[in-house]
């Protein structure tokens, strides 16, 4: 039986020189489970003990059975081709479960198993280069990779302590991808039963996306896409409209250009992916792979930008990021999405806060006119605002279970970056003044928060204006001599709808049942069926079933087909299906938000699940307080005020605004 000494080692989370405490203890028995045992206590111990900015690093050290391994070097973090640095995060860590009985992973813990899992890797790799040189044997080399697989799993399990149920959605995942049987029952769990495994069941069925092959990926499948196509095609054309144009930066990053605004290298560095070789070779500068791209835009506005004849500047881009995401969800948080992100340049303060300002309310357009998902548009907190900005504004939206979901952000920088990379201009007098930046940006989140808003027991409902798929016409002919009269009107409908640009399916597949189509294509949201038989035919009719009504109630029998007629009707219906889910989700908020006047009022509302509002004038100790006591933040200060006066919740002293606390995504 061997022993095992370990050193942890803490490091603050802003750049170099790094701050050092180490703290030493012991694994009694060389096994696997015995080293198993001593990282959690060491994890749940030393590395929560420390202040949550911090990041630990566990350092595994040879063991006293691997007497050669100790005189070996091993190699240095340098030999990495890519080094990916997932520090506790600087800013408050968000939640990504989807369900208020998943626990939240301890960021330290997490950082420290993953740092022991990296170094213990280093240490397999010294020790097989001892074996090759004769100077280790199997049985040593077997040992250290048993603790490296083992040290794996624990940084794994801490990473993920999620519910029974989300475990279960993702072994079945799993088990799809590596093609093995599924014994259990297919189909969508019940959205009143388990919200968590509701979102993913209804992410697999309806094939939205799937789990990419590396932790924390995604793969969109082409549905999911072709709502990203969606919200893309309006977006695009929205922005364009405000005189917005486009243009692509490069995804790799030069390490410099992050470190060069302070604040934004302290909010970036626990979530960034670093390049240290290419083409063999070492860099002689490592390369970030993009998490934003305000500091390479700076770059190239201080070449581009020299006269107030050149401004504003105001371009997008259409691009995928990468944030090394502690915990992740489909569409919610991955370690890589898809977004734009807007880039604007001004002459003055006034005019980039007026941009910033007009972004925010272009996204806030968007999520209620298409999506139809209700939104309170408001001002962050300086605690929650995006690193390096003066001020962020953001859209909130209310999900199916109560949580709020930061749904598109657009913030005022001022002069920040400006002043980080010397991005001035010469005004109309000749002096030198430093440019007043925005920056903007909505993702594929907004995918995830249409399924969580809209969404219910049977699975999606789209809004109309979204929806890939509009109207799917279903034939149903029971005999042999009613398909082609059947098929033939069938086809008269998709062909009257698709002239007048309705997005419409023809689903005449043979081999399976209209009952089993009516499931299949409510399940994946479509907002309005249409089913033709023979006796509809001989009426010249068509029955008409919206998705937001299930049953007989959303049935209209008897509709005329004639083309001119039935567009009418259909283009009715799809509004008014539209309209239906905007006012459906608005009530469900507005039911869910709670005024509040005290802290003890405040902590009540968010146990029962509920938004609290109440006045505030709280300092940011406060503010983090309370994230602390109830997982609470502030997500707004609404631009839409209630009356006043107020009183702020926490110290019952005369507030200016009122805020809005709530738990979220």
């Amino acid at each position: 039986m061997g022993v095992h000494s370990c050193r942890v080692r803490a490091r603050s989370n802003a750049t170099a020189p790094l701050t050092r405490r180490l703290m030493s203890f012991a694994v009694v028995g060389g096994d696997a489970m015995g080293l198993r045992q001593a990282v959690v206590g060491v994890l749940r111990t030393g590395a929560r003990s420390g202040a949550t900015r911090r990041a630990i690093a566990l350092r595994a050290s040879a063991s006293r059975s691997s007497p050669t391994l100790a005189s070996t070097r091993a190699p240095s973090r340098r030999d990495h081709r890519v080094s990916l640095f997932a520090r506790a995060a600087a800013r408050p860590l968000s939640t990504f479960a989807a369900s208020a009985d998943v626990d939240v992973a301890d960021p330290a813990a997490v950082a420290a198993a993953n740092d022991a899992a990296a170094e213990q890797g280093l240490v397999v790799r010294a020790i097989k280069e001892a074996k090759k040189n004769g100077e280790a044997t199997k049985e040593q080399v077997d040992a250290e990779v048993a603790k490296l697989l083992e040290l794996k799993k624990v940084a794994a399990d801490l990473e993920n302590p999620v519910s029974e149920a989300t475990q279960d959605a993702k072994k079945d995942a799993e088990g799809q991808r590596a093609g093995a049987k599924q014994t259990q029952d297919v189909g969508v769990t019940p959205k009143s039963e388990d919200f968590s495994r509701w979102y993913l069941d209804v992410i697999r069925e309806c094939e939205l996306a799937d789990y990419g092959p590396a932790r924390g990926t995604m793969v969109i499948r082409p549905y999911g896409y072709a709502l990203w196509e969606g919200i893309q095609k309006w977006m695009d054309a929205r922005f364009k409209e405000t005189g917005v144009e486009n243009a692509y930066f490069p995804q790799l990053i030069p390490y410099s250009f992050i470190t060069k605004e302070a604040s934004h290298v302290e909010g970036f560095a626990p979530e960034l992916a670093v390049v240290t070789q290419g083409g063999g070779k070492e860099l002689e500068e490592p390369l970030v792979v993009r998490p934003t791209s305000e500091t390479i835009v700076n770059h190239m506005f201080s070449q581009w930008i020299q006269s107030y004849r050149d401004l504003p500047m105001l371009l997008n881009q259409w691009a995928n990021v990468h944030r090394w995401e502690m915990r992740t969800r489909p569409f919610i948080r991955t370690l890589e999405f898809l977004w734009q992100e807007g880039h604007t340049a001004h002459a003055t303060g006034a005019e980039a806060e007026a941009k910033a300002i007009e972004m925010v309310n272009v996204y806030a357009e968007f999520a209620e006119d298409v999506a139809a998902m209700p939104v309170i548009v408001g001002r962050k907190s300086a605690v929650e605002s995006f690193a390096g900005a003066n001020r962020t504004y953001t859209i909130e939206a209310m999900m199916g279970d109560r949580r709020a979901l930061q749904a598109g952000t657009s913030h005022n920088l001022g002069r920040n970056f400006a002043e980080a990379f010397d991005t001035q201009f010469l005004d109309e007098t000749g002096t030198k003044q430093y440019v007043h930046q925005s920056s903007w940006g909505v993702s594929t989140r907004l995918i995830g928060g249409i399924i969580m808003t809209h969404g219910d027991d049977a699975g999606l409902r789209l809004p109309p204006r979204l929806a890939p798929v509009q109207v799917v016409v279903v034939p149903i002919a029971q005999k042999n001599k009613d398909k082609e009269s059947v098929a033939a009107a069938a086809g008269d409908i998709v062909a009257a709808l698709a002239a007048a640009g309705v997005r419409v399916k023809l689903d005449d597949d043979s081999r399976n049942s209209p009952g089993w189509k009516f499931n299949h294509w409510e399940m994946k949201g479509v907002p309005v069926r249409i089913e033709v038989g023979p006796k509809d035919v001989a009426k010249g009719a068509c029955v008409v079933a919206r998705r937001d009504k299930p049953g007989k109630e959303g049935k209209e029998f008897g509709v005329p087909a004639e083309p001119a007629a039935l567009v009418a009707k259909i283009e009715t219906v799809l509004d008014e299906v539209q309209a239906a889910l905007l006012a459906e989700a608005r009530a469900f908020r507005d039911a869910n938000i709670v005024d509040v006047s005290s802290y003890d009022e405040l902590k009540a509302a968010i146990a029962d699940g509920k938004w609290a509002r109440g006045g505030w004038e709280g300092s940011d100790e406060q503010e983090k307080e309370i994230k602390e006591e109830t997982g609470a933040t502030i997500r707004c200060f609404p631009f839409e005020q209630p009356a006043g006066p107020h009183a702020c919740l926490m110290t019952g002293a005369p507030a200016a605004e009122v805020c809005i606390f709530a738990k979220s995504y």
